[in-house]
């Protein structure tokens, strides 16, 4: 990565500038940086943010000069089949800013996500501001725009955590430790979180997990089925995106039980299951896109549980850091050392 002076147009028609106040360093980023995401290089990094509109265009109606917002990547159209069907959190035709920002030079740049926001300014779709209480602090509402989102939706949409209900979680890193603070939102009673590291278990103990399986020298199938008096857990999320880990998931679950994949998996990944074993167990197998979240709808209500002290926001932001250190955070995040690291300007 570089620093890189880049040119922010005026707002067109439905486009909104958001003057970034702090974005998160997510792993989507490094997918972005090791090739793993084909987009149009050169990319514009960031996408977990939060800042204050400061210039909209034509016809925005939605936010205003000096609002508050968080970013999303999921700014629903409105139109599409799913919409049309009153999914809206599935929207297949989401917007993005039509215009570009460029290099000095003019060359055009893809923005993450269509986010872009390792940057002072960043241009977007009016739709990808979503406004929240300005009360909350931007280094930790802007995780909401995508990997504490996608954990918490997780469990909560996707998984449908209920009160009483027991939830496994595989990998304890910022989306696994969100799922875990999603499934105790929601009042499961049992949730066991599963790693390789203690350190991260302790995270996730720290986040509402009331027990810890290392799988590098346990079964966690077997410890997990120990721990629900041998069923297995109501709901399973494999927050890893790795075949192995996923059939752990599929066989750690109860008889009827739900799985939810969030964890990114690589386009060269297969999952082989015994299509007796998928008949027999019944239940339901999904995947969480976003944490299933429909942003006008889930960040205000996380934002206000955060102010209420019910959601602790706060406790995700490993380290604040400049733009100079995205390098450095990626390789902690490589090694598992911080939750989120936070770009604050």
């Amino acid at each position: 990565m570089s620093i890189e002076t880049i040119l922010v147009p005026d707002p067109g028609p439905g486009e909104a500038v958001v003057d970034v106040q702090a974005c998160g360093v997510c792993h989507t980023d490094l997918h972005y940086r090791e090739g793993g995401i084909n987009d149009d290089f050169p990319f514009l990094l960031g996408h977990e943010a939060a800042g204050v509109v400061s210039a909209v265009g034509e016809g925005v109606t939605n936010v205003a000069v000096g609002d508050y917002v968080i970013l999303n990547w999921r700014a629903v159209c409105g139109q599409c089949r799913a919409c049309l069907k009153g999914r809206p959190q599935y929207c297949f035709a989401t917007h993005n800013a039509v215009q570009k920002m460029t290099l000095t030079d003019g060359t055009e740049l893809s923005p993450a996500l269509g986010i872009g926001a390792f940057a002072e300014k960043t241009l977007v779709h009016s739709g990808q501001c979503t406004k929240v209480d300005p009360a909350a602090q931007p280094a930790s509402a802007g995780l909401l725009g995508c990997g504490v989102m996608a954990g918490v939706g997780a469990a909560i949409n996707t998984g449908a955590v209920q009160r009483g209900e027991s939830v496994a979680v595989f990998g304890c890193g910022g989306v696994g430790d969100a799922a875990i603070a999603g499934a105790k939102l929601a009042g499961a009673t049992t949730i066991i979180a599963v790693d390789l590291s203690d350190a991260k278990l302790e995270w996730a103990k720290a986040m509402g997990a009331t027990h810890t399986v290392n799988s590098a020298g346990t079964d966690a199938v077997e410890a997990i089925k120990a721990l629900t008096g041998g069923f297995g857990v109501d709901v399973a999320i494999d927050a890893v995106g790795h075949p192995k880990v996923f059939e752990q998931a599929f066989y750690a679950r109860d008889l009827a039980g739900r799985v939810v994949m969030v964890g990114v998996p690589t386009p060269d990944m297969t999952i082989e299951l015994p299509a007796i074993e998928i008949f027999g167990r019944g239940g339901t197998i999904k995947s969480s896109w976003y944490g299933d979240c429909l942003p006008s709808r889930d960040f205000p209500m996380l934002i206000d549980l955060y102010l209420q002290g019910r959601f602790d926001l706060d406790a995700f932001v490993s380290e604040t850091i400049g733009l100079g250190d995205v390098e450095v955070a990626f390789e902690k995040m490589h090694k598992g050392e911080v939750l989120r690291s936070v770009v604050v300007f």
